[in-house]
């Protein structure tokens, strides 16, 4: 059973949707097994910043107790069923991955009227010892604005569609700070390390405050 020093676990799913009206059942049938696991979702639906790479036009992030949760939930017969209404009118990717150790389990209240803003990056990596070069790099800009990782590096489940082999994502205090951290020069350096040893799919997309399952 997860507790409060075990790692998240995450649903990141990347859709095209070919039908929206096909699509609306799956959106509600997929909410009770969700619920049932300890889901939450953070990021739903809303249209993304696509910095660099390319992106589907729906993304969606859930989180989970733990990364085994996340599996189980995964499977979870109710959520298969829900896959085959989806399946017919859309294109997915959907990896499960393993959260960050000691992440804060309660987020930093945004500003009144304001939603967390996410970073969710994709990355093939040419050159692993450089990469950490970056890697340290983007950290400091991410602690300069807040920034705080949710999931990289960690176990991962390819369950739909394909992946790259490094996936990250990312959670700041609203949008606005997320492009900041983008485009700030501290991290326009550790872009131009990365980038030349990598290819990456780099979204900017703003949290989910609707409704929860259950």
């Amino acid at each position: 059973m997860a507790d409060g020093t075990t790692p998240k676990g995450y649903w990141v799913a990347a859709v095209d949707v070919t039908d929206a009206d096909a699509y609306t059942p799956y959106t509600k049938a997929n909410g009770p097994p969700i619920a049932a696991h300890g889901g939450r979702f953070i990021v739903r639906g809303a249209a993304p910043t696509v910095m660099e790479g390319r992106g589907r036009s729906r993304n969606v992030v859930v989180e989970f107790p733990s990364y085994d949760v996340a599996l189980a939930a995964y499977g979870d017969p109710g959520y298969q069923t829900a896959i085959g209404m989806r399946r017919p009118y859309s294109t997915a990717d959907l990896i499960v991955l393993e959260g960050v150790p000691a992440v804060p389990a309660v987020a930093p209240p945004p500003e009144a009227g304001k939603v967390p803003g996410y970073w969710i990056v994709r990355v093939s990596v040419r050159d692993a010892e450089r990469y950490k070069t970056y890697a340290a790099k983007a950290s400091e800009a991410l602690s300069a604005f807040g920034g705080t990782p949710l999931a990289r590096g960690g176990r991962i489940e390819i369950v739909e569609g394909t992946a790259r082999g490094r996936n990250v994502v990312v959670r700041f205090p609203d949008v606005e700070t997320a492009l900041a951290c983008y485009r700030s020069p501290l991290y326009r350096q550790a872009v131009a390390i990365r980038q030349e040893i990598s290819e990456a799919d780099f979204l900017i997309i703003p949290g989910y405050d609707g409704p929860q399952p259950g």
